[in-house]
């Protein structure tokens, strides 16, 4: 039947279209089952697969999981549909859809999934005369994707989109990638904000079930390796500078007790800060993670850092009052010398010796009152020292070389040189481990 043309603003023009080619669909419906495959008793049915993939919204590693929208092409061959009127591929509109035999091949791996339908159902069919099918349609994906955060964020994934026939055994159904998928379109024109895709790769398998039987399997395997300039930017490179900060309190001096003690404690509670924030957006797996250790060796350096001033305050001190107990000995000893002469002197000019036992006594018994602050000092005595008897020399001697002091000011000089060398080897072992 002729049909006039139509232009582009929506009138007519004034040639006629003979469309007479056209098969009749009812004819071609007739005794149409739809609810039997093409071929049913007879070889299995090839279909064949092809993807093109519109866009990866979103990389989960908290749920493992990624989303996909993708155009899943399906062809096969429908000899009740074949027709002799022309050569020519016949469109059909999406509701014709509901007519034909489908292949119910659904995603293995998918948490969820929706059709698209503005404006209307994202469906496309082309019937060729030979029978040959196309079934075209948009769906939108979530996937599940075990991923291995051992090396997160210096790790690489592999995620996979598995195809299979639901119903149908490899009896009925064969799946096979088609001819023409080489390569997947748009995936390699495709920018994700974590991540770069680096390679995929197609397989065909088949899967074995001893209740149902084997279905052939279809899986689309992508790799993504992770973008790392935002993980040093937010979070290695925080964690340096406040280790570095906490080198500051190697030049500050051991008197500023309040100053060096509050940036040790500032430091601390800011690497667990970030520590805390940092995990919040990762699954609470057991698997320590490359970016737990980097911020555990930080807060090890940067708590060192803190216990370094403890360890070098408490040798100034014990320096203090070492120094205090030897100044009191000394004074102690000159004053015995002291009383000496004196009491020599008495004997000396005494005629009758009346004042020989009282200088003697004097001597035998003045005791030496203890400098305030002296470290040891209720004990020390001039003359006769009373020196407790169940501790041996040698006993004393050892305790005294095992617990000898170092200069404080050597400890923080020390300290300038160690800390950077450790914290720079530590740096170059952990890149290298989790890099190569």
């Amino acid at each position: 039947f002729p049909l006039r043309a139509m232009n582009d603003i929506g009138g007519y023009t004034g040639t006629d279209i003979e469309i007479s080619w056209l098969p009749n669909l009812d004819d071609l419906l007739k005794g149409y089952a739809r609810n039997f495959r093409p071929g049913i008793g007879g070889p299995p049915l090839n279909v064949a697969l092809a993807i093109e993939v519109a866009s990866i919204d979103h990389i989960s590693e908290a749920n493992m999981e990624y989303t996909m929208t993708v155009f899943l092409r399906q062809s096969w061959r429908d000899e009740r549909l074949s027709y002799n009127h022309t050569n020519k591929t016949l469109g059909l509109d999406s509701r014709f859809v509901d007519k034909l035999w489908l292949p119910d091949t659904f995603i293995v791996n998918a948490k969820s999934a929706w059709f698209h339908d503005v404006t209307v159902e994202n469906k496309l069919i082309r019937l060729q005369p030979d029978g040959i099918i196309l079934y075209s349609i948009r769906i939108t994906s979530t996937v599940a994707c075990d991923m291995d955060l051992t090396k997160y964020p210096m790790d690489e994934q592999e995620c996979m989109l598995d195809l299979e026939s639901y119903g149908y055994s490899a009896e009925d159904i064969v799946y096979h990638w088609s001819e023409n998928q080489a390569q997947i379109h748009g995936l390699d024109k495709l920018e994700l904000a974590q991540f770069t895709i680096t390679s995929y790769r197609f397989t065909n398998e088949m899967m074995n079930f001893k209740s149902v039987g084997r279905f052939p399997r279809l899986s689309l395997h992508f790799q993504l390796r992770r973008n790392r300039g935002v993980y040093i930017i937010q979070s290695y490179m925080p964690s340096i500078l406040l280790v570095a900060m906490s080198w500051v309190s190697f030049w500050i001096s051991q008197s500023a007790v309040p100053a060096r003690v509050s940036l040790g404690i500032t430091t601390v509670l800011t690497m667990t800060t970030l520590m805390v924030s940092a995990r919040s957006s990762l699954p609470r797996a057991s698997a320590i993670k490359a970016l737990d250790v980097y911020f555990w060796i930080c807060y090890v350096f940067v708590f060192a850092a803190l216990v370094e001033y403890a360890f070098a305050h408490f040798n100034a001190d014990y320096t203090r009052k070492q120094r205090a107990k030897t100044k009191a000995h000394k004074l102690c000893e000159e004053s015995i010398v002291n009383n000496g002469k004196y009491s020599m002197v008495l004997f000396s000019l005494s005629a009758v010796g009346v004042n020989q036992g009282l200088t003697v006594s004097k001597r035998q018994h003045r005791v030496c009152k203890p400098l305030p602050g002296a470290y040891g000092s209720e004990e020390a005595e001039c003359g006769q020292s009373k020196q407790p008897q169940d501790r041996k020399p040698e006993e004393k001697k050892g305790r005294k070389s095992l617990f000898k002091p170092i200069d404080a000011d050597s400890i923080d000089i020390y300290a300038r040189a160690v800390f950077p060398a450790a914290f720079a080897a530590v740096n170059v072992i952990y890149w290298v481990a989790y890099t190569m």
